[in-house]
């Protein structure tokens, strides 16, 4: 018997407990996240602990369900001109802000507006637009200069930055540069800001008066029933305190244990384990191209070629060789689009001949700055791999060990690494967001467009281009080939390898899909 179970039990003989708390119990939803929650922007950075908790808070116009095809989610209905220049979108009825304003098109427009120039399909969309405006309260228009087919899909994609629709008022008042600092969404659930303690926990509340659409949940799309009244979100940096927290009743799901716990957890008949996400992630040591040693590609491809994938696969998810693989690409392993084009230096590990490349790069010694969040598991495995990797190639390391909070604010710094920038950190990137080029902001070298680290590589973007152009599959995949033997030759970023992770929840909690992010709509606890 559970002790929280014992003590109700033994309890009861002495004064019955009241039927409120036991119901209450019931209808909270303790959540152990990947990482804490430092800030509370979606559309400001790319940290899918962000994107995770904003899913909840903020809808989305369309939403990306598990066949990755964009549904239509807060839009009613959209229709396209023959032309493919000009959309006309409908909101559905009844939309509503948490403060209780109704949803109207002039908050979608200022959400757009803000989201463009933060999200690189945003980009490409705000290059060829020629006007987006609300015509009316329900209806907004958005005429373009050539026609985007992917529309959608940029509307409704999970990848970071999701394009989140909030108040006019907070939108178009802090601009794409600056954080926003009032949280009021238009999704199932509410933030509870006076809850909130970074590092800590965050609070999330049903919010009764959204309205769900019909249909079948499935990823971002479809009805978003709430059925607990509150969710925590408790920080538990340290797996095994975690892992002791689930098993013993006192947290209900934890998003990300490590696969050296879960022969334990899967001992304990209370507790469920299974694949997150079938489509995996991949590993990721992505490097500044703007400053010293990196921004000089044969140092790019000198830790390339000496970069073990095993090595950092055998750290991150163990001994397990189903759960992970060696990559010959970029892409997604196992979906159309994947390409082991010009990839040989991937798969290679070769510490000689990393030596000798960067011996004829020039390098002068300088630090490499290794940003390494401790409190992520995954980023902490890889950074010890890569710590000693450097070394051995015969770099000067500055390992800084800090938190993902503060990596993914340091990370946005274009500074020299000498005054407070840096030379690399480690993240992952979900398989949905990696299946092609469309959403994959880690892939994009446009330079200061181009996510952190600003790659500038004219032939990747070609091929990106190529392949948003392309009629039909046949010509996608040679657009994608393309990309992928000019990312490899210029080392956009270096990937770690492909993995799989857990997630792991009681047995009394049911309603959890598998996907790239926890989605709390469905879930129930008994």
């Amino acid at each position: 018997m559970e002790r929280r179970t014992f003590l109700a039990a033994t309890g009861a003989t002495l004064l019955s407990a009241p039927a409120l708390s036991q119901g209450a119990a019931a209808r909270t939803l303790k959540f152990v996240p990947q990482a804490n929650l430092a800030n509370f922007d979606p559309i400001w950075g790319t940290q899918y602990v962000v994107r995770n908790a904003a899913a909840a808070v903020w809808d989305t116009l369309y939403g990306i369900d598990d066949q990755l095809v964009p549904q239509p989610q807060m839009v009613e209905g959209e229709t396209m001109s023959a032309d493919g220049l000009v959309w006309d979108f409908r909101l559905r009825p009844g939309l509503l802000f948490h403060d209780g304003a109704p949803v109207l098109a002039k908050d979608v427009v200022a959400s757009i507006t803000r989201w463009m120039p933060r999200d690189p399909m945003g980009q490409m969309i705000s290059a060829i637009q020629d006007e987006l405006v609300a015509v009316d309260d329900r209806h907004f228009r958005w005429k373009l200069k050539r026609p985007y087919p992917k529309l959608k899909y940029a509307l409704g994609k999970t990848a970071t930055p999701c394009c989140f629709i909030m108040p006019e008022r907070i939108a178009a008042g802090t601009g794409s540069t600056t954080m926003i600092t009032e949280y009021v969404g238009s999704g199932p659930m509410t933030f509870e800001r006076g809850e909130w303690v970074p590092g800590a926990k965050a609070v999330f509340k049903k919010f009764d008066r959204y309205v769900p659409r019909e249909g079948t949940a499935s990823w971002m799309a479809g009805p978003k029933r709430i059925l607990v009244d509150r969710l925590e979100w408790v920080v538990m940096p340290d797996p095994a305190t975690a892992a002791a927290a689930l098993q013993n009743g006192e947290v209900d799901w934890w998003e990300s244990p490590i696969s050296d716990l879960i022969p334990l957890m899967r001992r304990n008949r209370n507790v469920a384990v299974d694949i997150a996400d079938p489509l995996g992630n991949i590993g990721s040591f992505r490097m500044n191209h703007l400053h010293p040693p990196f921004n000089n590609k044969k140092v790019r491809q000198a830790v390339l070629t000496a970069l073990s994938q095993e090595d950092y696969m055998r750290a991150l998810v163990g001994d397990d060789t189903n759960l992970w693989s060696v990559l010959g690409g970029y892409f997604t392993p196992g979906t159309s689009g994947y390409t082991e084009a010009g990839g040989e230096a991937l798969k290679a590990k070769n510490l000689a001949r990393g030596r000798q490349l960067l011996a004829e790069s020039g390098y002068a010694n300088e630090p490499v700055i290794c940003l390494v969040a401790q409190d992520q598991p995954l980023t902490k495995a890889m950074g010890d791999v890569t710590a000693d990797l450097l070394r051995r190639l015969g770099m000067n390391v500055d390992f800084v060990a800090t938190d993902w909070g503060t990596v993914g604010q340091r990370r946005a710094m274009r500074n020299p690494p000498g005054q407070g920038g840096w030379s690399m950190f480690h993240t992952w990137h979900a398989g949905a967001d990696t299946v092609n080029p469309a959403a994959y902001n880690a892939l994009r070298a446009n330079g200061e467009q181009a996510w952190f680290g600003w790659p500038s590589i004219p032939a990747v973007e070609a091929g990106v281009t190529e392949w948003f152009d392309a009629p039909n599959e046949d010509a996608e995949k040679i657009a994608m080939d393309k990309i992928n033997r000019e990312a490899v030759e210029n080392v956009v970023y270096a990937p770690t390898g492909f993995f799989k992770s857990y997630q792991a929840w009681r047995r009394n909690v049911t309603g959890i899909q598998k996907g790239p992010l926890p989605f709390f709509w469905g879930v129930a606890k008994s």
